[in-house]
């Protein structure tokens, strides 16, 4: 794929028709459209498994006519489709209720000049090299213990993207971006009892990744340390949860303090800006022009440039995850995050991670959560888990089929250490995080 030339055509297409809507009527208009393709190759038991290609195009027009609003897509760029898509849309509109909220981003919000994220980076993988790196992750899990028993595979996949978007205010914008990753998953087997693990590298640059027999070992030492896994009594006591984990905990915030959850007053955050929602050791920063970075993105869905901000300062909530719809319906203005968060990185406050095993004699190690038993209206946590009971700094053995009870809540002012540990594999970033005194519901 020529990048260059991708974008110009997409953002060509997307201005296209963008003008027609326009000349069909629309008072306001945007257009999205996208270029995708890649490669999955899976390998298991030594032997290629499966081959897939991914090749993907699609354009999306919003239009806005006399406050209403209606939506069309199509895969199909032909003049004809392209033409009958915009009449789709407004049809749609025609039936649609008059909201006075809706319409596009202010146009002094609009990324005019926006950086070059450094976000593409191809990889020139075929199905044979993808296929070697694949059994050595395979391979590395297999060779690490002798109860590994049997594995679930091991996959490498790498793609890559173009998106472009205009609107009537004038904006066009488009940028590329890639995304590479291995993974690999295998089953353990001791006294008849399966435990089964796996672990990932994802980054934009291939050149990122861990090595394929790294992530091939740490899944094989994960599955194999959950063996003779058993329940413990139901009990309180802290919580630390992993940094691939403790980024749920922090979706969870996310989801509450959403533009949509507030004006719908459905959150347990509701009109929480300037409390103390996290204990006072907490600070989040969205950082989303970091070069490179998973999460990171030049502008928002609406193309509204996005910017450096903090949304939790010790503890306290600075703003709302705003796009321009839900702003005004709140009063407020779009923060940048129609689309979400961009690189939502939580400060850490130790310097390791023993420190955190260390800080209490007896802890829950969560390894794995099950089930979704999160409310964000009312804030009730109950979730299914697997882990380890941590006593005196080390692991005490496995355990399996408790519960996490709480309220989010309250288990954010208990947050008591963030680790060094950052997950950088998605658009919230977080170390290890422990939490103080939960109840384990086991036997």
């Amino acid at each position: 794929m020529d990048v260059e030339e991708a974008q110009n055509s997409l953002l060509e297409t997307a201005g296209e028709i963008v003008k027609l809507a326009r000349q069909m009527g629309a008072d306001h208009a945007e257009a999205g459209a996208s270029f995708e393709e890649g490669l999955s190759v899976t390998a298991r038991l030594g032997e290629l498994e499966s081959v897939e290609r991914q090749r993907d195009r699609g354009l999306a027009v919003t239009v806005y006519q006399a406050q209403r609003k209606g939506s069309a897509s199509t895969a199909d760029f032909t003049s004809n489709s392209v033409e009958e898509t915009v009449r789709k849309a407004l049809s749609i509109a025609s039936f649609t209720a008059p909201d006075v909220y809706a319409g596009l981003a202010d146009p002094e919000r609009m990324a005019f000049d926006y950086p070059d994220l450094d976000l593409h980076h191809p990889w020139a993988l075929d199905v044979a090299a993808a296929e070697v790196l694949a059994l050595e992750a395979e391979e590395a899990a297999r060779a690490l213990d002798a109860r590994i028993k049997n594995s679930e595979g091991a996959t490498v996949s790498s793609g890559h993207s173009v998106q472009a978007y205009v609107n009537s205010h004038g904006f066009a914008g488009a940028y590329a971006a890639s995304s590479h990753s291995i993974s690999c998953s295998v089953v353990a087997e001791e006294n008849g009892a399966l435990e089964r693990d796996h672990w990932f590298t994802l980054a934009r640059d291939h050149n990122d990744l861990d090595a394929p027999a790294e992530i091939g070992k740490e899944a094989a030492r994960r599955a194999v340390r959950r063996l003779g896994a058993r329940q413990i009594a139901t009990t309180r006591m802290p919580v630390l949860y992993p940094a691939h984990l403790a980024r749920g905990l922090f979706g969870h915030f996310v989801a509450a303090v959403r533009g949509t959850s507030q004006y719908r007053k459905a959150t347990f955050l509701l009109d929480a800006c300037g409390q103390q929602v996290f204990s006072d050791i907490v600070n989040l920063n969205e950082e989303p022009l970091q070069p490179g970075a998973i999460g990171s993105a030049p502008y928002d869905n609406e193309g509204v440039a996005t910017q450096p901000r903090q949304l939790i300062a010790d503890g306290v909530l600075q703003g709302y995850v705003l796009s321009s719809y839900s702003a005004r319906r709140l009063g407020l203005e779009t923060t940048g995050n129609a689309g979400g968060v961009h690189n939502l990185i939580v400060t850490p406050t130790v310097d390791s991670l023993q420190e955190l095993l260390e800080a209490h004699p007896r802890m829950f190690l969560v390894n794995e959560l099950l089930g979704q038993g999160v409310n964000t209206v009312t804030g009730d946590y109950s979730r299914g888990a697997a882990g380890f009971l941590v006593e005196n700094g080390e692991i005490s053995h496995p355990v399996h089929e408790v519960t996490i009870a709480g309220n989010l809540a309250d288990m954010f002012k208990r947050i008591v250490a963030i680790g060094p540990d950052i997950d950088t594999r998605g658009s919230i970033c977080s170390g290890s995080v422990l939490v103080d005194e939960l109840t384990i519901a086991g036997a």
